[in-house]
């Protein structure tokens, strides 16, 4: 044994060694060898040490004492962070970041809130307070306490079959993706290693269709579009009700839609995710019908949030009960047409006119089974679409003219 500049140097550090070293008057060092070394303290406190260099400069971090960590746990530590190193990951920022992951906690719940914390900043307020609201109610409720990694497909199942019990089959869907997304971010934290609920995948039965009233003989579809046309409301609900046959979307998409999400120049409507059904951005392309309607609300309500705003207050939307309103006034019963009913008469009159189903369904947004093929099918179909719905907007300005059946533009049909 040689003492160096105050380091103790062996040729190769043994149990023995350390266990028969004494605390001196000052703290003294036992290398181990390649930067790892057993520091001695005179109250007898044993730490080991590993020093590194990393981006010019020299660093230690502690592995642990003596004797919880034995001589060859602390080799094995050492061999470790050299190999961060090389890699040219540094070990110390490494052990930070492990620390911060660690502080999250380990229960459903915790790992549930931090993932609504982290993604909520980028969804409006209402979905937002919505994905609370049923996270907090329906999962956190019964698996709060839960450790995140222990929680099986069972039983995430039992809780689903909860909300399933009450009636309201769509939420409790609509609650097995929001699960699926938490466990993604656990798992990326190191907090899960597998997802029930993508395990769950076609467990629950299917949400039954609800089918709203709605006007499919080409006549009555050209009264409707004359009596829309001779509204006599506020100009915003004019604007809005004419839109609405238009562009086959969701009656509380249109009543909400905000300027910042519609392209004039490139006849675009861009519906984020968070105000979608499945969870996935929708493109409307909008026809000439269509963009002539919006370009004349432009000047009055274009400098604000929304395109079709509350006639109570611009800063809110209109409420999705005006258009119903419009249309009862319209002398047109529940049991006619509702405002939801204008995409089933899309439907209907396109299929019937032989449009190719994956073109209609994809504009109707409807909800894509397959979250790997929704994920990037949000565009799919474009040219089409836009031939598609160009053709539709025609079609309905023929029958309101009076013609008895007009046939849509063949070049957007499917062969």
């Amino acid at each position: 044994m040689v003492t160096i500049k105050g380091v103790v140097v062996t040729m190769a550090l043994t149990d023995i060694q350390i266990r028969n070293a004494q605390p001196q008057e000052k703290q003294y060092k036992l290398a181990a060898g390649l930067g790892l070394y057993l520091i001695i303290a005179p109250n007898g406190g044993k730490w080991w040490r590993v020093r590194y260099r990393f981006g010019g400069k020299q660093k230690e971090l502690s592995v642990g004492t003596y004797p919880d960590v034995t001589l060859k746990a602390a080799t094995i530590k050492r061999d470790e962070i050299r190999a961060q190193v090389f890699d040219g990951v540094d070990p110390a920022i490494e052990r930070k970041t492990e620390k911060a992951v660690n502080a999250l906690g380990e229960t459903f719940g915790e790992i549930a809130l931090e993932w609504h914390k982290k993604h909520s900043p980028s969804w409006s307020k209402s979905y937002a307070e919505r994905t609370f609201g049923r996270i907090n109610a329906n999962l956190i409720r019964w698996l709060g306490d839960e450790p995140i990694n222990t929680i099986t497909p069972q039983g995430l199942l039992a809780v689903l079959r909860r909300t399933e019990s009450r009636g309201t089959l769509y939420t409790a869907h609509k609650l097995r993706q929001i699960t699926s997304q938490i466990y993604r971010y656990a798992i990326a934290i190191g907090k899960a290693t597998s997802n029930p609920a993508d395990a769950l995948i076609g467990a629950l039965p299917p949400a039954k269709t609800k089918h709203y009233a709605t006007l499919t003989d080409p006549r009555a579809v050209g009264k409707l579009m004359r009596d829309i046309n001779s509204y006599k409301g506020t100009y915003v609900v004019c604007c809005a009700l004419r839109l609405a046959p238009y562009v086959m979307s969701r009656p509380a998409n249109i009543a909400q839609a905000k300027w910042e999400h519609i392209d004039l120049d490139k006849a675009e409507w861009r519906i984020p995710v968070e105000n979608m059904k499945g969870d996935q951005q929708h493109i409307v392309p909008l026809s000439k019908q269509a963009l002539v309607i919006l370009k004349g609300i432009h000047p009055l309500t274009g400098t604000g949030e929304y395109v079709f705003p509350s006639n109570r207050s611009d800063k809110k939307p209109m409420s999705i009960d005006t258009l119903r309103s419009a249309l009862r006034r319209l002398g047109y019963g529940k049991g006619e047409i509702t405002t939801h009913g204008f995409r089933g008469m899309a439907s209907t009159m396109l299929n019937e006119q032989g449009y190719n189903s994956d073109w209609i369904e994809k504009q109707l947004a409807h909800v894509e089974g397959n979250s790997v093929r929704a994920a990037y099918n949000h565009a799919q179909h474009m040219p089409e679409r836009k031939k598609m719905m160009q053709a539709w907007a025609d079609y309905l300005d023929g029958l309101a003219g009076g013609a008895d059946v007009v046939p849509l533009n063949r070049q957007g049909r499917n062969g």
